[in-house]
């Protein structure tokens, strides 16, 4: 069914879909048929920075900026949920066209730039969700915000969603920020986690509880800068390393058409580069800290490699727009497997 659907959407603009897609489903959950577009499957929880989720597939940053569906993309089996990349004040993005779909690949590239209507626009949207996930808030800077200024962003970003969130990410790597990676830098990042530690832990005492805060990292950086991260991380009492967000690497899209566009690249040529942070921040960090994966995964046998890797929870986004939302159960029902000591079935053909 999904493959008509992905026909139809596939021949509007991206973002127009992307759009359309969002309504048919909240329009679908407002009926009670959204419950229709995945399987009823046991809880499979897993414990991770202090909270159990109810299975450890989840939805990625990007595809509810705002929001705005929290309980119906929860309604298609995820364990949990992570709206944003949300910034204090809203913003409009980056010039259309800004979203590119790379069929061939299985990939996009965007440059969305943090298109978002603001942190107390999200906030009064999912202070009254009862999503059947855990809701995640991801947190990003203005972009006319100087770099210098970037920590005033965050803390003000963690002061207005901390009541909300079960957990809270800070994006340090969108390539569509300008000078936003820069924040991965070891004086800058050490800098902005001492910032967030202390206003979590004023945060804590006032709300009487601790909201765990991950930190999203890019997947173009070198193992030096991998494991240095990793370590400014636990130093800073963080509770979680998101592995990885989009690249700028063009090397397997050469040629393709829109295989240039600016932007994150995403999608099934991101896998072996996202598995491989994985593996090597598990490796270095040796159980310190939980390790969420993201990056290409389009079957169920991607998300096992991924726990293979090191990580203890997945994330989706690109493989939903190719695969549609089947893919969370078929993840689901993997890494259960694989949790049960069971072979994936291998990813079928694209």
């Amino acid at each position: 069914m999904y493959e008509l659907a992905r026909s139809l959407l596939f021949a509007l603009d991206p973002e127009t879909a992307h759009d359309l897609s969002l309504r048919a489903l909240a329009g679908a959950h407002a009926i009670g048929a959204a419950q229709l577009l995945h399987p009823a499957l046991p809880d499979d929880p897993v414990q991770a920075m202090g909270l159990t989720f109810p299975n450890p597939v989840g939805l990625a940053a990007g595809l509810d900026k705002n929001g705005v569906y929290v309980e119906p993309l929860a309604a298609l089996g995820f364990g949990f949920v992570e709206v944003g990349t949300v910034t204090p004040r809203p913003q409009a993005g980056n010039l259309r066209p800004r979203l590119f779909r790379l069929p061939q690949a299985g990939a996009l590239i965007n440059r969305l730039g943090f298109n978002n209507d603001g942190v107390h626009a999200l906030v009064a949207r999912v202070r009254d969700a009862r999503p059947a996930a855990l809701l995640g808030i991801n947190l990003g800077k203005n972009a006319d915000t100087p770099l210098e200024r970037s920590i005033d962003d965050y803390a003000q970003g963690l002061n207005a969603v901390y009541p909300y969130a079960r957990y809270v990410t800070v994006n340090i790597s969108s390539p569509n920020t300008r000078d936003l990676r820069t924040l991965q830098g070891g004086t800058e990042l050490d800098a902005l986690l001492a910032v967030v530690a202390r206003e979590r832990a004023r945060l804590a005492d006032q709300y009487g509880r601790r909201v765990p805060i991950a930190v999203k990292i890019a997947p173009d950086l070198i193992d030096q800068d991998l494991t240095r991260i990793a370590d400014a991380l636990v130093a800073h009492g963080m509770d979680a390393v998101i592995a990885t967000n989009t690249t700028v690497a063009r090397e397997p899209v050469a040629g393709l058409p829109n295989g240039q566009q600016a932007g994150g690249l995403s999608g099934q040529p991101l896998f072996a580069r996202s598995t491989q942070v994985v593996r090597t921040l598990a490796q270095h960090l040796q159980g310190a800290l939980p390790i969420i994966g993201v990056g290409g995964i389009f079957c169920g046998a991607d998300a096992v490699e991924k726990l293979r890797a090191g990580a203890s929870l997945v994330q989706l986004y690109t493989g939903l727009v190719y695969r549609g939302p089947g893919l969370v159960a078929e993840c689901r029902r993997a890494l259960a497997g694989y949790r049960n000591a069971a072979a994936p079935a291998p990813c079928a053909a694209s």
